[in-house]
């Protein structure tokens, strides 16, 4: 299990604060719930946790140590727009991390080799639902498989943090509420982190342990360039009663609606 520290964390964009004195412990096996305005800086604190920026100021560490400068297997990620290859079907979708780690000049695995990776990914298959289908092509799957196809290539390879980038926001609510069962089954069997940004309150409120609000304190005009966003609202979720979820949820509403402009 994973410990993921955040400490005074800041980013600039030339010379705009995007966010600042962002300070957080992660627990173990935590799942936070990243929520906000537009614009508030949700996706740049991810893309940081991801490695794809850098952190102008601060750190941040996932069991004591810095996160490399690039993006590493530790880490997996789920985007909205479904990253998968279209040219590969299902098996060799979620086998392509497998063979690009094992064999980085080519890419790809040949022979015994080959079919011990795909044999590997049948049980992350089976988990997501989708072993039934694994001879099929991106293009002849719903929406819905397509996300269940992304999530099994981020778990392929174990990662310790999984990131998600808005990844059930296009998906109509009745193959949402599976896919959201599908990631709390998930999550509770592997142990790891997750990180979720979303724009639904009560997805946030269902899936997370934790809460997180990002907002400006300052929101004038000739304060934005200034002055960033940073938490506003900490809650734990795992601990906190119908009562009290209904009454966090009711003041944070107003401003997760609301629009900031970077």
């Amino acid at each position: 299990m994973t410990q993921v520290s955040v400490v005074n964390l800041w980013k600039e964009f030339e010379g705009q604060v995007v966010i600042e004195r962002v300070n957080l412990e992660v627990a173990p096996h935590s799942f936070i719930s990243i929520v906000g305005p537009s614009g508030c800086g949700k996706s740049t604190f991810l893309r940081m946790l991801l490695s794809q920026e850098a952190p102008t100021r601060g750190a941040i560490r996932i069991d004591g140590k810095s996160l490399p400068a690039e993006p590493t297997e530790q880490r997996g990620v789920v985007f909205q727009r479904y990253s998968v290859f279209p040219h590969l079907t299902v098996l060799e979708n979620v086998a392509f991390g497998l063979e690009v780690a094992a064999s980085r000049l080519l890419g790809r695995l040949f022979g015994a080799r080959r079919r011990a990776a795909f044999e590997g990914c049948r049980g992350i298959l089976e988990e997501v639902g989708l072993d039934a289908a694994r001879d099929k092509y991106p293009a002849q799957l719903s929406g819905g498989m397509q996300q269940r196809l992304a999530i099994a290539q981020a778990l392929i390879k174990k990662p310790k943090v999984l990131l998600l980038d808005e990844p059930f926001g296009a998906l109509d609510p009745g193959i949402r509420n599976d896919i959201h069962q599908l990631m709390l089954r998930l999550f509770d069997e592997t142990g790891m982190t997750v990180f979720m940004v979303t724009h639904d309150l009560r997805e946030a409120f269902k899936l997370g342990t934790r809460l997180i609000a990002f907002d400006r304190y300052r929101t004038r005009p000739e304060e934005r360039e200034l002055y960033g966003a940073t938490v506003t609202f900490d809650i734990p979720l795992d601990r906190a009663t119908a009562g009290e979820r209904r009454q966090a949820m009711d003041e944070i509403a107003p401003r997760v609606s609301a629009s900031a402009d970077l």
